[in-house]
């Protein structure tokens, strides 16, 4: 009698780099014999954009090493082996399949253009490998929400209102520990920062974001942020803070790989409300998290035209480029010192406040009058919490050329009167000092 061939499955880690709530590992687990993971370093991802700057510079590629290499480790603890690349999926990927005879590709479902080219590219030699996707970045699943996405709301409110009114949000799916003999050689590693293309740094100790990447470091601002500081239940009150390390959640950064999911933030809050109560700012916690689930969904809606210089709204409006005033904006050398303020923050740290953000945003394109996708790509390259459909949908919003039905501009000088009034901000970026 002929023994039955091992059924063999491939985990394509992309942004859900974790084991808490992943579905393409859950059901690369329960559907196969076998399971091996695999995570690309992808060199587009570090080269530069049409605007000059590197689409990932040093500190995400920092905190993604990091993260990668906690991936790793959780992922051995339950006997799966993760194989690690600094290369295109394309060039890659079709050799693993073969060289395992793997059946099944799970990969969480991406939708944005570059992402929809890689696939293309990587399925066209797999002729004989299922390639499944599932949609795993949001906290109300899209096949819950809508089978048309062109009727998702333009306007924030009412997305939230019906979303909560009548969808429920997922459980998180568990997965069990694979036994020993899951786990193969792994003559691979991952890559350093100068294989990256990048010098060794120090961050500056002036940062509000000091944390490391990876799933165990999320988790772990999750729990002090909610259950040992329970600063939570003060957000709201909090969040427009400039100073510090507690004044915002800081999840950002790992929900934007995918480090944790956005299921287990909701799921952790509603157990701090039960055990110590709900109020505004807890709420306010999963409110954020609805409005980046709002991006995703206008990102699903208009594809390419978040991207488009007239945004979702088709507004023909004049962008300049002016090269010396972008440079003073980078800088921190224009002629508002708050400005000025965030843009060496987020210069020297990778980190910016979200009240920062809309203030340089608003700056850029309405003071400066520049093209908002430059300020957009300068962010992407930048920021720790780099998500492609929040970022381009909150610098079109800003712009004017987004889901703002309002299109305003900040008055930046107001908005430091009331948020810096003491000037301890200002301070602790723009003083000069020697050491």
């Amino acid at each position: 009698m002929q023994q039955q061939q091992k059924k063999i499955g491939l985990v394509w880690f992309r942004n859900n780099l974790r084991i808490r709530d992943n579905i393409a590992l859950k059901k690369a687990a329960d559907e196969n014999d076998q399971v091996i993971a695999v995570y690309f370093f992808d060199p587009k991802y570090f080269a530069k954009d049409a605007f000059g700057f590197r689409k990932t510079e040093k500190y995400r590629a920092q905190f993604l090493i990091e993260t990668v290499q906690d991936l790793k480790q959780n992922l051995a603890k339950l006997n799966i082996t993760l194989l690690t690349y600094f290369d295109a999926p394309e060039n890659k990927l079709n050799t693993i399949c073969d060289e395992f005879s793997v059946a099944t590709i799970y990969t969480q479902k991406e939708w944005t253009q570059e992402e929809i080219d890689t696939n293309k590219a990587v399925k066209q030699p797999l002729t004989n490998v299922n390639f499944l996707e599932d949609y795993d970045q949001f906290l109300y699943h899209p096949n819950t929400v809508s089978r048309n996405f062109s009727n998702i709301p333009n306007v924030f409110t009412g997305f939230r209102k019906k979303l909560e009114k009548y969808v429920d949000i997922l459980d998180e799916v568990k997965i069990s520990k694979l036994p020993e003999s899951n786990s193969i050689e792994n003559s691979t590693s991952i890559p350093t920062l100068s294989d990256l293309g990048f010098e060794d740094f120090t961050i500056s100790h002036k940062t509000a974001f000091p944390f490391k990447g990876g799933e165990t470091e999320g988790l772990n601002r999750i729990d002090y942020y909610l259950f040992e500081s329970k600063k939570v239940s003060f957000y709201k009150k909090t969040r427009n803070g400039l100073v510090g390390v507690d004044y915002s959640t800081k999840f950002s950064p790992w929900l934007a790989n995918g480090s944790v999911s956005a299921k287990t933030i909701y799921d952790k809050v509603k157990k701090y409300e039960k055990e110590y109560g709900k109020n505004q700012s807890t709420y306010w916690v999963i409110f954020e998290l609805i409005w980046r689930d709002f991006f995703k969904y206008i990102s699903l809606k208009y594809n390419n035209k978040i991207f488009k210089i007239g945004g979702i709204l088709d507004r023909n409006y004049h962008w300049n480029t002016d090269k010396e005033l972008i440079n003073q904006w980078i800088n921190g050398e224009t002629k508002d010192d708050f400005v000025n303020a965030n843009m060496i923050e987020i210069k020297e740290t990778g980190w910016m406040s979200n009240r920062g953000r809309q203030n340089v945003a608003s700056y850029f394109a309405k003071e400066l009058l520049q093209d908002w996708r430059i300020g957009a790509a300068y962010f992407e390259s930048l920021l720790l919490d780099y998500d492609v459909h929040s970022n381009y949908g909150n610098w079109m919003y800003v712009a004017g050329v987004g889901n703002d039905p309002r299109d305003r501009k900040f008055n930046t000088q107001l908005q430091a009167e009331r948020y810096d009034s003491n000037y301890k901000f200002r301070n602790l970026w723009l003083a000069k000092t020697l050491f």
